[in-house]
């Protein structure tokens, strides 16, 4: 109650605020913008928009909107912690404070776990697999349903690819060694780690670092090397695990308030609908191209340990990661049709992976010479 109570005085504030400032601006011109058609668009971000990847991504939108509507659509960004708290931009967008966020759909699995399977799922599909779900295998659909009942439009962000295993103070070679560890993980793999024993928490991006180095944290696993590298773990941290079962191929989400979405043009919602397609691909590109030499980096300029998880290891994750999303899964109604969704379609996408991507993989990993 105390939080409602807080949460209510903040949109009371704030839309105060915004009344006066549309009021200023009302006097200053002779023709104020809403008469002419114009909206500006308030984007929050749970990330900070000066920082490579996913804070440059927000910060290009941002621009490429403005620019394609010529000014009809003049998007405004904000920091995270800046206009709303960084998990505060689903509330925000919710409840018509802002127009639409950038974040990572995992963070609102508070109101229904359903949102975790639109960003990643521990031994779940890559990021090209989950978008093929979403575009031609009904993934949209359970989406969009979700999103309705927060008066809400999703679209599929940029994706940070295959995650790495995450960094810790020491090596991880057995599932006892997880046994007591502190580490950031969210989502679904933070579900895992607390069924081997961890204390998992998801902060803040910008708290990270400080409790790794503080010693509050064990471990944390973050975006991969590019992110990583430039975030500078290696600087705390030397041991870093791979591969990645938690998050096969992190997607990140942008979502409209469904008021003003339908307050646009016919025209406008296709250019912005446009330009959020190009952004998931071209982000991501961006991810793949940065990273390889990220890792080289890591390991040959910062010494930093490289350490698979074994097959063994591997295998037992699988099985716990197995139980915990299928329990997730069938939590609620909502949560089980989404799930439903996912898991027909990773169970047909998985027999042509294993025969195209993975049979070419393997193909490419034998011993001769090219080039």
């Amino acid at each position: 109650m105390q939080e409602r109570g807080h949460r209510m005085k903040r949109r009371q504030f704030l839309s105060t605020g915004a009344a006066a400032g549309a009021v200023v601006a009302g006097a200053a011109g002779s023709a104020p913008a809403v008469s002419r058609g114009l909206k500006e668009l308030k984007l929050v971000t749970s990330f900070t928009t000066n920082f490579p990847g996913l804070g440059t991504s927000a910060a290009r939108v941002a621009r490429r909107i403005t620019a394609a509507t010529e000014g009809r659509v003049t998007v405004r960004l904000f920091n995270a912690e800046e206009l709303v708290p960084a998990f505060g931009v689903f509330d925000a967008v919710s409840d018509g404070i802002a127009e639409m966020y950038f974040s990572l759909e995992y963070y609102f699995s508070g109101r229904t776990p359903a949102f975790n399977f639109f960003t990643s799922v521990p031994f779940g599909m890559t990021c090209h697999e989950a978008w093929a779900w979403l575009m031609y295998g009904g993934g949209y659909e359970r989406w969009r349903d979700l999103h309705a009942e927060f008066g809400m439009v999703p679209f599929a962000g940029p994706s940070s690819g295959v995650g790495m295993g995450g960094w810790a103070n020491r090596k991880i070679a057995r599932i006892g060694d997880f046994q007591g560890l502190r580490f950031h993980m969210p989502g679904l793999g933070g579900d895992v780690l607390r069924a081997l024993g961890v204390v998992a928490v998801n902060h803040p991006s910008a708290r990270i670092l400080s409790a790794l180095r503080s010693g509050a944290l064990d471990g944390a696993e973050w975006f991969g090397p590019w992110r990583d590298l430039l975030f500078g773990f290696h600087r705390v941290v030397k041991h870093y695990h791979w591969p990645g079962f938690h998050e096969p191929g992190t997607m990140a989400s942008y979502a409209l308030n469904k008021r003003f979405w339908e307050s646009l043009s016919a025209a406008d919602r296709e250019i912005v609908t446009a330009v959020l397609q190009a952004e998931a691909h071209l982000q991501t590109a961006e991810y793949d191209g940065a990273s390889p030499a990220a890792l080289d980096a890591l390991v040959s300029e910062h010494d930093v340990k490289l350490h698979k998880f074994s097959n063994r290891l591997l295998g037992k994750l699988g099985e716990i990661s197995s139980d915990v999303v299928s329990g997730v899964g069938a939590s609620d109604p909502t949560t089980r049709k989404v799930w439903d969704s996912y898991r027909s379609f990773r169970k047909l996408v998985v027999r042509w992976s294993k025969v195209g991507l993975q049979g070419y993989m393997n193909a490419r990993s034998l011993p001769f010479k090219y080039g």
